[in-house]
């Protein structure tokens, strides 16, 4: 998959090196495609048959084996499965070099099976949703009770248990469930399950589209949204949990207690998760991955309780509405809070542009390898990198980060790291944010909404004067590897747009059930540990019999993600919930 056929031919009576480069590489240095030996003679071609990347544009660059210069350069955009020639000869007899590119044969579209799966789901949901609407009918709904009642008079004497008498409540007989109650936002979890959805997807192969798995240093792809959405819907979840406990009378000690002890759970859950092999030896101590997306999770979920139990109030009614803060009391009754939050991110900014790091430029967010034209090959993630390579041990890092894809980054490297499991601390505490809105002003949707706005507005700004708009050119640039700042922001700003919509739809006007999303939403916990250990059975994986197909392996992923969505939904109608 995601590869060209390219036949270089050349009638130059020169041997030629050709090089490539990859748009999506920054600042890196061309990389050896191989040499083409030279003409035979006069009107002869000497050929050689290479594969390229049909990824991304890449720029060919032709060399001569004397002295390397540059013949010629074409900038070219490979199709999937495409067969394509590259001519390399002297224009008119003179020593003029000119490179030509010819398609031999058509590449196929492989985003084809993309919109093929998104025209099934969108039948499915407009079936869904015409089914309802037609159960809601009073015709239907008359008939369907009449055949309930015949079927059960039939069942009642042939049972011989005599005439049935049953009283029936017409106005409780409504089939679709109400989408919110006193104690639950439905629009919450529908944001969970969401962002759940999508992480199983991806972490499953997401059809093997580059698109669908993580971006390999700067930048975003859709795998990139999930995680932090995630860490913020559960901070939004701190903040109700925890104000709903106090206003019981909970002591702070014995949540404390809760707190820490589900966090302890989490962390070990998400070792043995990711550590396939540790029954291999008496403890496999070796080759322990530490780090990792639970045990994250689980860290950001205890700094960042602990935190609002320190600050929340039992009760939020008896603030005085005369005083001159009350049209900030989500912001300021938090203040403690907010210092412990801006004290972490300076901290993060220290580190990050301030700690030394032997051998690396002070300050260096790069990917190291043969980016920044090759000068900082161990360098990766900078100071993050350097605080897990020492505090942790380069065997109980992630081996193979999504860096050695497109920068052929030497050294481990863990996007789950120490580091920046900080600014992870700052991405569920603006989710706790939004939580204290949807406490302060309870009921009021149209302030709810308008503070969503205003906050995904504000970060957005924030990440507009970090990035400069630009990818790689920003002060600080979007970094899922490093959860950078900028992506903080960024990711926040999306969240909070979202949960705006969400809110709206579902909770507000009710246009929405929250459907099919919701239900894992309710078991975030079993989907993920489920579709992590289950990878590799049968219905989530199978034999293909194409395995260079996208559509194959995008048929198989949906399936499987489908799969959990199913299970979960089965286990909300069992009323089956997994809480640690």
């Amino acid at each position: 998959m995601d590869e060209a056929s390219l036949t270089i031919n050349n009638e130059l009576q020169g041997e030629m090196v050709v090089s490539w480069l990859s748009d999506h590489c920054y600042q890196c240095l061309y990389q050896t495609l191989g040499e083409v030996p030279a003409s035979p003679g006069p009107g002869m071609t000497s050929a050689m048959d290479f594969t390229v990347s049909t990824q991304h544009p890449i720029t060919l660059q032709v060399n001569s084996t004397i002295g390397s210069q540059l013949l010629c350069s074409v900038h070219f955009h490979f199709g999937e499965h495409g067969n394509y020639s590259l001519w390399v000869k002297n224009l008119n007899d003179s020593e003029q070099v000119n490179c030509s590119m010819v398609t031999d044969n058509e590449p196929v579209n492989s985003y084809l099976p993309i919109l093929v799966a998104f025209l099934v789901y969108a039948g499915l949901s407009i079936l869904v949703a015409v089914g309802s609407t037609i159960m809601r009918l009073d015709i239907v709904r008359n008939i369907m009770f009449r055949l309930g009642n015949t079927m059960e008079t039939e069942r009642l004497i042939n049972s011989e248990l005599g005439s049935p008498n049953r009283t029936i409540d017409s106005s409780n007989d409504s089939p679709i469930p109400p989408t919110t109650t006193s104690s639950r936002l439905r629009s919450l979890d529908t944001f969970r399950g969401l962002s759940l959805v999508i992480m199983v997807f991806v972490n499953y192969g997401g059809g093997r589209y580059w698109f669908f798995r993580h971006e390999s240093w700067n930048g975003l792809t859709v795998a990139d949204l999930v995680f932090p959405w995630f860490v913020f819907i559960m901070g939004t979840s701190i903040s109700l949990s925890v104000s709903g406990a106090l206003l019981k009378g909970a002591s702070r000690c014995r949540l404390f207690g809760k707190v820490l002890w589900r966090s302890v759970q989490l962390f070990i859950i998400g070792l043995l998760i990711i550590n396939p092999n540790y029954c291999l030896g008496p403890l496999a101590w070796d080759p322990l991955r530490i780090p990792g997306v639970l045990q994250r999770l689980a860290f950001t979920y205890l700094a960042v309780a602990a935190l609002d139990l320190l600050v929340a109030r039992n009760r939020l009614d008896n603030i005085p509405s005369d005083a001159w803060w009350y049209a900030g009391r989500d912001i300021l009754c938090y203040w403690p809070a907010w210092i412990c939050v801006f004290a972490l991110e300076t901290l993060w900014l220290c580190l990050t542009f301030l700690l030394p790091v032997p051998n690396c430029p002070t300050g260096y967010l790069g990917p190291g390898g043969i980016g920044d034209f090759g000068q900082y090959p161990n360098c990766t993630g900078g100071a993050a990198g350097y605080i897990d390579r020492w505090l942790l041990g380069e065997n109980h890092i992630y081996q193979t980060p999504s860096s050695r894809v497109v920068y052929q980054s030497r050294v481990p490297y863990d996007p789950e790291g120490v580091l920046g499991s900080i600014s992870s601390i700052v991405m569920a505490f603006l989710g706790l944010q939004a939580g204290k809105i949807l406490l302060h002003y309870k009921d009021l949707h149209s302030k709810i909404m308008a503070r969503f706005l205003i906050w995904g507005f504000a970060l957005g700004i924030i990440s507009a004067v970090l990035t400069k708009c630009s990818k790689d050119h920003g002060y600080i640039p979007v970094n899922k590897n490093l959860w950078s700042l900028s992506y903080i922001t960024t990711l926040s700003c999306f969240a909070f747009v979202m949960l705006f919509i969400i809110y709206y739809t579902v909770d507000v006007k009710r246009w929405w059930s929250g459907a099919p999303f919701f239900y894992p939403g309710m078991n975030s916990i079993l989907v993920y540990v489920g579709h992590e250990v289950l990878e590799e059975y049968f219905p989530f994986r199978w034999k293909m019999s194409n395995t260079q197909s996208h559509g194959q392996h995008l048929t198989q992923n949906l399936v499987a993600t489908s799969v959990w969505v199913f299970i979960s939904y089965v286990l909300y109608k069992k009323k089956i919930f997994w809480k640690i």
